[in-house]
């Protein structure tokens, strides 16, 4: 498949003015799923949505359309990339286009040794060109964006210096989009949890590339729990990822959604409002043999800070695994948590 330069340009930059980078939830392995994707989307009508991450092997040799697909109403949303041999990786982005999806962002910043010993991840950061030639081969197939998320730095690799010398590396192969968990990866002594505990927080590292890059797009990532921090620090960067606490705590994307887009949330955003409006969904899974645990397991934070939350919590969690649970279990928990709210 061959694209007009020009015309894959052009078409590229309009759908990056559509697309709101502001806001997006962060690829959480395990997690941001189809159904998570789905839930998340009733919440937060603006926020940009990504994929756990799908390497190139499992879309290659495994059950593809299964891995790619996703509900329209999920859109925008985004399919993030593992792996570093630039022709498997423009095959993939090739399938992720014809899907729908509308961005490709490739990992470069997982530190677990799963994906170290697959050669990509965090451990690419140490190969810019490698990365820079994996970007050229996917823009050069695909008309949707191509973006990166990356680490300030890897092990010792980790001054300034190396980390503009990898943005300059890979901008100059085409990618415009960079989303930067600002701590350092330790590929050797630390699980991926502790990877996103232990390395110190630096965000002034994120907003100096900003600064020195400011024709890029910039995002920034890691440790951000309040909308107060994502107002300070949309004042140095382009967008604001959120991760562990947009899961933990999902409620929290109504909040953003009132006081970053200003949308009123009021009414569309009521925690059962949210649920009654899942409910359709969950029950088109259920035709379709999909476990009911498999999407209550993404809803089980909705009512976190609330009086009904233990027993929401502990309701689904204890029947929604049964065998041939329906959609009761889930009229059942809301009625649980009317009684007590």
């Amino acid at each position: 498949m061959e694209f007009d330069e020009a015309g894959a340009l052009s078409g590229m930059l309009e759908l990056m003015k559509k697309m709101n980078r502001t806001i997006s939830i962060a690829p959480m392995m395990d997690y941001t799923d189809r159904h998570d994707r789905y839930f998340l989307r009733l919440l937060a009508p603006h926020v940009l949505l990504y994929t756990e991450m799908m390497t190139t092997g499992a879309l290659l040799h495994g059950d593809y359309q299964r891995f790619l697909a996703f509900d329209a109403s999920e859109h925008p949303v985004a399919l993030q990339l593992g792996g570093s041999e630039p022709d498997k990786l423009a095959q993939c982005a090739r399938m992720g286009e014809d899907f729908g999806y509308d961005e490709i962002n490739l990992n470069v910043g997982c530190p677990s040794d799963r994906v170290k010993s697959g050669r990509f991840g965090a451990c690419l950061m140490l190969e810019p060109t490698e990365v820079g030639d994996c970007v050229a081969a996917m823009k050069q197939v695909i008309n949707i964006p191509v973006t990166v998320k990356c680490r300030i730095g890897v092990d010792h690799a980790d001054s300034y210096e190396e980390l503009t010398h990898f943005i300059q590396t890979v901008n100059q192969a085409g990618c415009h989009i960079f989303i930067i968990h600002a701590r350092k990866a330790w590929l050797n002594g630390l699980s991926p949890k502790q990877n996103r505990e232990i390395p110190p927080l630096q965000y002034e590292t994120v907003h100096a590339i900003k600064r020195d890059f400011p024709d890029l797009t910039i995002v920034i990532n890691g440790g951000i729990k309040l909308t107060s921090e994502i107002e300070e620090q949309l004042k140095h960067v382009d967008g604001v990822m959120i991760g562990r606490e947009a899961y933990s705590n999902p409620y929290w994307l109504a909040e953003i959604e009132k006081r970053i887009f200003s949308f009123d949330t009021n009414e569309t955003c009521q925690r059962e409002t949210v649920i009654q409006k899942l409910i359709p969904y969950i029950v088109d899974q259920l035709k379709n043999n999909i476990k009911l645990s498999s999407i209550t397991r993404h809803i089980l934070g909705l009512y976190q800070g609330q009086k009904g939350a233990r027993i929401w919590r502990r309701y689904l969690s204890e029947n929604a695994h049964r065998q041939n649970a329906s959609i009761e279990i889930i009229n059942e928990a809301l009625q649980h948590a009317r009684n007590i709210i």
